[in-house]
């Protein structure tokens, strides 16, 4: 019997992001046109991870004249492992779809590439 991705496609999309450049501060509108995800998808799901310690998130410091400081988020140490984890399984060609390949590029491009369609396998994360 098959068991179940430890993330949504949504949520491998926002470690994808995240991991691009996973030391750097990101900000929910860019990550949302990188993603596609729109804002009542995205902040939930960063919210879950940050409750989960896979995000951590803070205040931008100096927002440009004029604009409201943004809320700033990055993967922690947790959050990087994570990501590499299931980009491993994906690597692995742990898919439910059959005919699935592994992309090629790195942990990100294979995490962009489970979101695309071939659910990630991995134990049920407790809660």
């Amino acid at each position: 019997m098959a068991t179940r991705s430890g993330f949504s496609a949504q949520t491998l999309s926002v470690l994808a992001a995240l991991h691009d450049e996973p030391s750097q501060w990101r900000h929910g509108y860019a990550m949302a046109t990188q993603t596609g995800l729109k804002s009542g998808t995205l902040y939930p799901i960063l919210i879950r991870l940050a409750d989960r310690g896979l995000v951590e998130g803070r205040w931008q410091d100096e927002p440009r004249p004029g604009r409201p400081r943004r809320r700033l988020y990055r993967l922690t140490a947790d959050g990087l492992a994570a990501a590499r984890s299931e980009a491993a399984l994906a690597g692995a060609g742990r898919t439910v779809r059959p005919g699935a390949r592994a992309a090629r590029g790195g942990p990100a491009a294979v995490l962009r590439a489970a979101r695309g369609g071939a659910a990630v396998l991995m134990p049920a994360v407790s809660q």
